[in-house]
């Protein structure tokens, strides 16, 4: 089973891109990358997780918007149950700039056979995707009292935030399911390279939810919204110790 994160330029900026593997009893990281026109993540989704192969993809972006105005079921629900953390998702509607972009990148998925996950059988092999968003994930993942703040503010700022999901990301190394991984891109102190990384390791965020939800299912994890208004799939806050 594969399990790959997209976070996805909305309009026309760059995504970043993840693909993460189940072997044995961990996942394995086969890539990190981040790549611009539409064509060419597809192409990414087709090298990785292509033909009918077990794969699921997690978009950070809403692919599914019905609302000509507004905002979607699940924006809502971000705020309101995550407003607290700072973690309230963008509003959607089809009158947004970015709407076609995101709609049709869903559709391309479901053209390669990746249903929309919002019910699955924990740890069985199959072919789906679901749409996340990283902060409240990175919130209850990491039982954190807020977001970290490193998409806006100045470049320190934000290098010592990116910094900080590093080390975070780096702890999945002893979480369940287990994340294997050595090591993980250095943050750069230049801002055209910040923003690179900074998609890379929320393509990650989101593929280590792809496989959470694939390990635990609705035992640790909530769906806010459904397949008809649009849905976030949230990992559930963690019990500390």
């Amino acid at each position: 089973m594969r399990f790959l994160g997209i976070d996805l330029g909305w309009s026309s900026g760059a995504s970043g891109l993840c693909c993460l593997a189940w072997e044995g009893n961990a996942l394995v990281l086969l890539d990190l990358d981040h790549k611009q026109p539409t064509e060419a993540i597809l192409t990414w989704v087709d090298t990785w997780a292509g033909g009918e192969q077990p794969a699921a993809v997690a978009v950070d972006a809403p692919t599914i918007i019905p609302n000509a105005t507004g905002m979607r079921l699940p924006d809502r629900l971000t705020h309101r149950y995550f407003h607290r953390y700072h973690a309230g998702c963008y509003p959607a509607n089809l009158g947004r700039p970015f709407a076609a972009r995101t709609v049709e990148f869903g559709q391309e998925l479901f053209r390669r056979k990746f249903r929309h996950g919002i019910e699955i059988k924990p740890q069985k092999p199959d072919r789906w995707q679901i749409e996340v968003f990283p902060h409240p994930a990175m919130v209850h993942l990491f039982n954190l009292d807020k977001i970290l703040k490193y998409k806006k503010g100045a470049i320190a700022e934000r290098c010592q935030e990116l910094n900080k999901l590093r080390t975070l990301l780096l702890t999945l190394t002893a979480g369940e399911p287990r994340l294997k991984v050595a090591n993980l891109p250095d943050i750069p102190e230049k801002t055209s390279a910040l923003k690179s990384v900074e998609d890379q390791l929320d393509a990650l965020m989101c593929a280590y939810v792809a496989a959470y939800w694939w390990y635990w299912g609705e035992a640790k994890n909530q769906v806010l919204g459904n397949e008809q208004e649009g849905y976030i799939v949230v990992p559930h806050r963690r019990v500390q110790a």
